[in-house]
């Protein structure tokens, strides 16, 4: 039996860490085991928040241009496209390439603009994942013709799609049943509509992962109806299918892979002695959110905060600056060789009896593929 298919999790996942210099632009590399040219960047200053300092997403599917904003932003529910105050796409700040070992970040010509990316006195972090290198194809196995971008081995596809206006399928390219997709509007304001397996097997219930909102049933968005190894289907809410603006989405859609990747639950103790939640591999990322509650979908990285304890948390659903306070209302993990463990009795992420959904991506496996213990790091 093969432990895991993936030995080194930075061949897929890796995350950088910088200082803005407000340069034209500037290469932000990676410092793992592996080279990894990204294919999907989510970027988030960590030490300022607030207006102009959002969450900043680019991906190859959609394209990266010197030229051309691309970004959206996962704590709003803006489209695709100019930032406030931006009159042409020259003036923004954000991500303008890809490199064979991390990406470039440039200066917006707009005072202040630059934030979102490359400031001087801030400090920023980018999660980066590896899909297909920018190559897409068509995939006709659903009623709407999506375009996808794959990594098979690594679980993650990248799907491109026009709405219709009417309950469809949607085919997502990947080896199995995705169990997440984040689906958000590029064309119009639409919020992120996330759908994750834990919560519910067939999608009837969703959550926004730009609000802290519990999650709703809602059919229009999966039509509740269950993915499967080719396609999931999609509903006429605004969220997933308006034809408002051209129309125009992107989805993400995952499914765990033994030692690299796990989409899963786990129940709160509501104790600082809190629940461990077994992954198979040591995580690189983590986030975490209460299913029954309004609460914040948090994030923690082994690179911010390469330690136990954890204290290092970033919020999704807003623009706030990184919380390592301290105090009650932190989220404390341990990171641990096989999985995580929750470190304080926070309502948030381990509430006592209340059921929470994690997304986890690994540093490296619990086992190897030969079926050796990986040694303590």
């Amino acid at each position: 039996m093969a432990y895991t298919t993936i030995d080194d999790g930075s061949v897929y996942f890796q995350t950088a860490l910088w200082s803005g210099d407000n340069a034209t632009t500037q290469d932000i590399t990676n410092d793992g085991n592996s080279d990894l040219q990204p294919d999907w960047v989510w970027v988030k200053c960590r030490n300022t928040g607030g207006n102009g300092f959002s969450h900043n997403v680019h991906d190859t599917s959609r394209g990266v241009d010197n030229n051309v904003n691309k970004s959206l932003a996962p704590d709003d529910n803006d489209k695709e496209g100019l930032g406030n105050n931006v009159t042409s796409s020259a003036q923004f700040g954000g991500v303008s390439a890809m490199l064979s070992d991390g990406f470039t970040v440039r200066e917006g010509s707009i005072d202040n603009d630059a934030r979102y990316v490359n400031e001087s006195s801030r400090t920023y972090v980018g999660w980066q994942w590896k899909v297909n290198g920018g190559t897409t194809a068509s995939n006709s196995n659903g009623s709407i013709t999506s375009t996808v971008q794959v990594n098979t081995v690594a679980g993650i596809s990248i799907i491109l799609y026009t709405a219709t206006g009417s309950n469809a399928t949607i085919g997502h390219g990947l080896s199995q049943t995705p169990e997440v997709v984040i689906t958000k509007g590029r064309s119009d304001n639409h919020s992120w509509i996330v759908a994750h397996k834990s919560d519910s097997a067939d999608f009837s219930k969703v959550f926004v992962l730009n609000t802290n909102a519990a999650s709703v049933t809602s059919t229009g968005n999966y039509q509740g109806v269950a993915p499967t190894s080719t396609v999931y289907s999609i509903g006429t809410s605004g969220g997933n299918n308006s034809t408002g603006g051209g129309g125009l989405y992107v989805a993400y859609a995952f499914h765990s892979v033994q030692g690299y990747s796990k989409f899963g639950s786990y129940t709160g103790n509501g104790n600082a002695d809190g629940t461990f939640v077994y992954t198979g591999f040591k995580p690189a990322w983590i986030m975490a959110k209460r299913t029954d509650a309004a609460k914040n979908w948090y994030i923690a990285d082994s690179t911010r905060s390469p330690n136990n304890v954890n204290k290092a948390h970033l919020v999704a659903n807003t623009s706030d600056a990184e919380d390592t306070s301290g105090d009650a209302n932190d989220s404390y993990f341990d990171i641990l060789s096989n999985g995580f463990k929750l470190r304080q009795d926070f309502s948030h992420l381990n509430a006592s009896g209340a059921e929470h959904i994690y997304m986890a991506f690994a540093e490296h496996p619990f086992v190897s593929s030969k079926g050796v213990p990986v040694t303590a790091r």
